[in-house]
């Protein structure tokens, strides 16, 4: 089964085209990947959108319990899905219904479904990839 995408460019226009990010399942714990990646990505200086339903914050933010929660007047350019494979097609939906321009599925979450109703919904889709990776890996930092 191949990755998403096949390409670098795609990854590229992710990171270029982006300013906000949703982390779907950011983890109040700094140990857990999907803290130190909201933190990572907004070392790198995106805005990162918690959603989380059972906090009020993280990372300097406020957490919204869905992506529908969050402000319209906040555009969310990436959706970053740190949940199961299980639950990473609701996400997704989600996604295409609030906009986004992207979804990234992080490492070992896998929905070629979901990642196929995303592309043809007209968004980028990264899938069983990681930012803390790919970053460092095209940009040299």
């Amino acid at each position: 089964m191949p990755r998403w995408p096949e390409d670098d460019d795609t990854l590229r226009r992710i990171f270029d085209a982006s300013r906000t990010w949703a982390v779907v399942g950011c983890s109040p714990n700094p140990e857990r990947d999907s803290h130190r990646i909201a933190a990572y990505l907004q070392s790198l200086g995106y805005r990162v959108i918690p959603i989380r339903p059972d906090c009020d914050e993280l990372l300097g933010e406020r957490c919204h319990p869905s992506l529908e929660s969050v402000p319209a007047e906040t555009p969310v350019d990436v959706v970053d899905v740190f949940r199961r494979s299980t639950h990473a097609g609701g996400h997704v939906d989600e996604a295409i219904a609030v906009g986004a321009k992207a979804v990234w599925l992080q490492l070992g979450v896998i929905d070629e479904d979901a990642a196929a109703r995303a592309s043809a919904a007209g968004l980028d889709v990264a899938m069983d990839r990681c930012p803390k990776i790919e970053h460092p890996r095209l940009y040299g930092r």
